[in-house]
């Protein structure tokens, strides 16, 4: 049973997220949904546990999926969950740059494969940064997530305008 690992910040996933780990879980008998708080991003918007509820929501449709969080090294976490594969969406040459001195690092300490997946050209603008701060400032971004993200979305970004207006944190 070959298994694959798509790791990600997923704060909040998109539909760019959501079409990789469709693609890939064509492909593999079991797909890891694996949630990292990304210590080089800013403070993250939804908690590890929202994240980890919101993508078990829209993933439901797919049954060879889990969704765990983790914290260390991926590969450390891809080895004591059987992964046979890393899976990584690209969305540009810069995203090539970057993740593939991390699949060859990767590589080398764990022997684990890293597969990268073009994101398809639909999607190829979409990051969870540029939903968060579209979101933030009133933006519609209910065509890049999942209906459920939408309505978070626009519930968390009301509660801090309300704070903000009313002098709470």
């Amino acid at each position: 049973m070959a298994t694959a690992l798509c790791p990600g910040s997923f704060d909040p996933v998109t539909n760019g997220h959501i079409d990789i780990i469709e693609r890939t879980a064509k492909y593999f008998d079991r797909v890891i949904v694996a949630v990292i708080r990304n210590p080089q991003k800013t403070t993250p918007l939804f908690d590890l546990d929202e994240r980890k509820n919101l993508l078990r929501e829209v993933l439901g449709h797919l049954p060879n999926i889990e969704i765990d969080f983790f914290k260390g090294l991926l590969v450390e976490f891809a080895r004591d969950k059987g992964a046979d594969a890393i899976v990584k969406g690209l969305r540009a040459v810069s995203d090539f740059d970057y993740e593939l001195q991390m699949a060859q690092m990767n590589q080398r300490l764990s022997g684990i494969d890293t597969f990268f997946l073009t994101t398809s050209p639909r999607w190829s603008y979409l990051s969870s940064s540029l939903v968060r701060e579209v979101a933030k400032f009133g933006g519609d971004v209910s065509s890049m997530v999942p209906d459920l993200v939408h309505q978070r979305l626009k519930e968390r970004f009301h509660d801090e305008a309300v704070a903000r207006e009313t002098g709470g944190s």
